[in-house]
């Protein structure tokens, strides 16, 4: 038999096609026929490549039949159920940003380390990053021919190099395929959004009498997407679970009572949908859809103060809210609850044996993922200066301002006359080519394996920002006067340059000529290139004996190179020798340095770093008797030199020990990993802002600079030490098809990349630490003081938990058909981020369902599976938290029992975040040969999420923990022969 047991998941999985993910060997088949069909199984926690071998790092496992059960048109929904994957980016989140460049980008964080921590691999190797932050975009991944999923929920560094701190994730495609297969899909919510469409084929075929191995496919998926709501509470469909949650800061720290309260229907008094007065002694004043004036109804009873601050007695000044009122003119709920999503992909492999042993073979993967969402609607602005004489202000309020004495005061509005809402439109296209090898040979008396590959990728991400303001132009255009009888704008520059005037005293639409000003048809936009180059070589074998078997070596090394460019577009670059200048014309209104957009000010940057590898891997088994049982010592080191930062060195130890206990296993493996500093934060695009009244702490005084946001080319490595130490019990003869397993892990990183504000810069030099002294000049040679605040090697990060795993395989007498119960759970028992900035406090966010590392997550499945038919209920549950963030973590307390309130340890009225159950159910037939029809049926019990409070009126909901979309129905056939 020449299969490689290495996972009881991966061998039951390709035997009999459950779902498993038990890290333990399988019972050998019964059958010799079955043993054959296995071939071979490579395991990702390793690279080891030897008969027997079991790695002591715990390694997850989805096989297809798990991935065809989740119905889904992109992978990615299934894996990241895992409860270990934990604040993953997808299509539901990053939805509010307009500037990120990440919407739609569908990338794994494993531990809640983020997905810059989370190396992920197609077939153990590297794929072209998505975004300059390093990460790749698994919705460009070839799928249909995937016919597993390996997760390592350990540090793999010593292994696969840079970004396994928090595991790895290994897509395995099936390289052999041969025949056709189909699979079509479609899906829409219970409201009537985000319909779905996925269609995919996949061929192959054999040819010179089965040496040359063909491979085709090709996807097509699109989604429309869950689109926006609209101003006020008015939620996408007719959900009705949006309730503008919010912190509101009472901005008392020291008085025995909570600083922050929880508070629903929060209403934001600094603006309104069609504009309001917000101080002076016209303040209250608003705007109807007509540009009629009347009296805003605060919340709560509050009172406008009429005063030059703008105060409103009754409510929270310093927050800026009220609660209840006139909630028209809030924003949050305008927000895309998923983008629209379309997806193609394109896939060959043509590999051909040499002999028996050995192959070579080409991969060329071409795919294009086009994105869209809304992050808000219109454009709240707040603070506009308005003149008494704008001759669009109704004559009772010119009147008001004459009787009063006033010619100006402060204005805000959402901009609901705008026709068209700001969307983002982010489209990634990438080309990716493999050349490789992969055998045997024979040398000095042993069989070897090998495999090498040379790989190159492209990634191009163009961004186009429609529909948003130009600010310097907008505020141009609201400032009106009347010139010879006609309604102008104010500024005889602007004027001169094409300023056409705007009323934003109500609801009137901009005429087109004004839209066309304001809102230009090229907006914000950006385009970059990632380029990947990988070439690697790995050796495995067993060059010797020793008295408990053979030892097990794998050795290899490995060549990288990755280089990004960004061009960002005149206006919000500041770039004026940018080719686009046609298509973004000189405008001496505009800011010359740029960031003149609303949002999404993309700025041009470049560079490059490269990688040289070299590892080792030994396996020496250590007992092997039925007295003692089986244990082994599993060790491994890797050499690694940047370009940028210079030599680091990862290691792991570990091994298992086969217990004489019947199906007791313990494991055991501690590591150092690295993620080296990625293209972003080393060579960052400078984005420069200008900082009045800065406070110098060397003189005492103020002083107004430059704060260019830069990339730091000297960060260094973080250094992560990994431990997981286990039990299984897999397959005991007194339960045969029984297996579960525990596994405590801790995880410490230290020197974690995090940022800094110039003021914090410049202050911690003063306190005397030399190593920020350099970052700033308050008197240059030439040009202005600046400081240029950038990233350091300065946070910690300590995690620790358990991971529990739990599978029973069984038959019921004279019922058809196998059963499967599953269960995965993950315990975060700590997630304590230390910014490392003297005088900041370490925060544990375990346990806050704000972010993404609840106490608890728990994955359950029971399956039914016969020859014709499969169903299966599904439970995803994650148990109740709190509020909070990694900088901050809250207080709970009432009247007259708080603390001193501190911005890491606030006080608050009310801490708790219900977790929630979400149920899914799914079902399939099979009509005669290859053809399939299926059903899943997610969120059956349409469970609302729960609140997220944001400290402004955002979205208060939380993707990343809840189902923020409703009951989904599925339904698709599938077809192979």
């Amino acid at each position: 038999m020449n299969a490689l047991f290495a996972t009881s998941a991966v061998a039951v999985l390709l035997s009999a096609g459950a779902a498993s993910a038990q890290t333990e060997p399988a019972p050998a088949p019964a059958d010799p026929a079955s043993a054959t069909a296995l071939s071979e199984i490579v395991v990702t926690g390793t690279r080891i490549r030897s008969t027997g071998f079991t790695a002591p790092t715990p390694t997850q496992v989805l096989g297809q039949a798990d991935l065809e059960r989740a119905a889904q048109p992109n992978i990615f929904t299934a894996i990241t159920q895992l409860p270990s994957l934990q604040g993953s980016t997808g299509a539901t989140t990053g939805t509010f940003s307009t500037s990120s460049g990440q919407q739609g980008l569908s990338s794994f964080s494993l531990r809640g380390l983020g997905t810059i921590r989370t190396l992920t691999l197609l077939d153990g190797q590297r794929v072209v990053p998505a975004n300059v932050t390093g990460v790749p975009d698994i919705s460009l991944f070839p799928q249909l021919l995937v016919e597993r999923v390996d997760v390592v929920t350990g540090g793999a560094s010593a292994s696969y190099g840079s970004d396994a701190v928090g595991g790895v994730v290994n897509f395995i495609t099936n390289k052999k395929f041969e025949g056709f297969k189909a699979n079509v899909l479609t899906g829409v919510t219970t409201y009537g959004d985000n319909h779905q469409w996925l269609a995919q084929v996949a061929a192959g075929k054999n040819f010179m009498d089965d040496r040359l191995h063909v491979q085709v496919s090709g996807e097509y998926d699109w989604e429309e997407g869950v689109p926006a709501g609209g101003f006020g509470e008015d939620a996408p469909g007719s959900r009705d679970w949006y309730t503008t949650a919010t912190l509101v800061n009472r901005g008392v720290t020291n008085d025995g009572s909570p600083q922050y309260l929880y508070r629903e229907h929060a209403q934001a008094y600094q603006y309104t949908k069609y504009g309001l007065i917000s101080n002076g002694p016209l303040q209250g004043t608003a705007f109807d859809l007509s540009g009629n004036p009347f009296q805003f109804q605060y919340g709560g009873g509050g009172v406008p103060a009429k005063n030059a601050a703008g105060t409103v007695s009754g409510c929270y000044s310093n927050g800026g809210f009220c609660v209840g009122g006139d909630l028209s003119g809030n924003v949050g709920v305008g927000t895309s609850l998923q983008s629209r999503l379309k997806r193609m992909n394109a896939y060959t492999r043509v590999g051909f044996d040499l002999d028996a042993n050995n192959e070579i073979y080409a991969t060329f993967n071409a795919a294009r993922v086009e994105s869209s969402n809304q992050p808000n609607p219109g454009a709240a602005t707040t603070n506009l200066t308005m003149s008494c004489s704008n001759p669009y202000l109704p004559a009772s309020v010119v009147a008001a301002c004459a009787a009063n004495g006033i010619t100006t005061f402060n204005f805000g509005t959402s901009n609901a006359q705008l026709p068209r809402n700001i969307s983002v439109h982010p489209t990634r296209t990438q080309y990716r080519g493999v050349i490789g090898a992969d055998g045997k040979f024979n040398a000095l008396g042993k069989e070897w394996r090998y495999d090498a590959y040379y790989e190159h990728g492209e990634n191009t991400t163009n961004i186009h920002v429609r529909d948003i303001l130009l600010m310097p132009r907008y505020r141009a255009a609201i400032q009106a006067t009347t010139v010879n009888g006609q309604i102008v704008c104010a500024d005889p520059v602007a004027r001169a340059n094409g300023c056409v005037p705007i009323n934003i005293f109500g609801g009137q639409r901009p005429s087109d000529a004004a839209l066309a000003y304001i809102t230009p048809t090229n907006g914000p936009y950006q385009h970059s290139v990632q380029k990947q180059d990988v070439a690697s070589i790995n050796f495995s074998g067993e060059p010797f004996s020793l008295w408990a078997g053979p030892v097990s070596l794998a050795f290899g090394g490995e060549w990288r190179k990755e280089q990004y460019h960004v061009q960002g577009d005149p206006y919000g670059d500041g770039n004026t020798d940018s080719p686009n200048t046609a298509d973004y014309p000189a405008d001496p209104v505009l800011t010359p340095s740029g960031a003149n957009w609303f949002a999404g000010n993309y700025h041009s940057g470049a560079g490059e770093y490269s990688v040289k590898e070299a590892y080792a891997e030994v396996n020496i088994p250590l007992v092997n008797s039925d007295a003692a049982g089986k244990a082994n010592l599993n060790m491994a080191g890797r050499w690694t030199d940047y370009s940028t930062s210079g030599t680091v060195y990862t290691w792991k130890v570990g091994g298992t020990w086969d217990t004489p206990v019947d199906g007791v296993r313990l494991r055991a493996v501690t590591s150092r990993d690295v993620r080296a500093p990625n293209l972003s934060e080393l060579f960052a695009a400078p984005v420069t802002t200008t900082l009045p009244n800065f406070t110098n702490p060397f003189t005492g005084g103020a002083l107004t600079l430059l704060q260019n946001v830069v990339g730091n080319p000297d960060l260094k490595p973080e250094i992560a030490k990994n431990t997981t130490v286990g039990v299984v019990l897999s397959n005991p003869r007194w339960l045969p098809g029984f297996s579960v397993s525990v596994d405590w892990y801790n995880i410490v990183l230290n020197g974690g990349i995090s940022s800094l504000g110039a003021q914090q810069i410049v202050n911690f030099c003063f306190s005397g630490l030399q190593q920020f002294c350099g970052a700033f000049n308050f008197a240059p040679a030439q040009g202005s003081p600046y400081v240029n605040a950038q990233t350091f090697n300065l946070a910690s990060i300590k995690t620790s938990g358990f991971d529990i795993e739990s599978s029973y395989r069984f038959e019921l007498p004279s019922v058809p058909g196998r059963f499967t119960v599953r269960g995965l759970a993950t315990n975060t028992h700590k997630f304590v981020t230390n910014p490392g900035i003297p005088g900041a406090v370490a925060v544990d966010s375990a346990g806050q369902n704000s972010g993404a590392t609840p106490d608890w997550k728990f994955l359950a499945i029971q399956s039914w599976d016969t020859d014709r038919f499969a169903l299966s209920v599904q439970e995803r549950w994650f148990s109740d938290g709190t509020f909070g963030g990694t900088t901050t973590q809250y207080v709970e307390c009432q009247a007259g029992s708080c603390p001193v309130s501190t911005a890491s340890r606030p006080t608050i009225d009310y801490n708790h975040m219900k977790g929630a159950t979400y149920v899914d159910v799914s079902g399939s037939y099979k009509f005669g040969k290859g053809l399939q029809a299926y059903f899943k049926v997610d969120n059956l019990l349409n469970r609302d999420p729960t609140p997220s409070p944001q400290t402004n009126t955002g979205l208060d909901a939380n993707p990343a923990l809840y189902d923020l979309l409703g009951r989904f129905y599925h339904v698709g056939l599938r077809y192979s022969f």
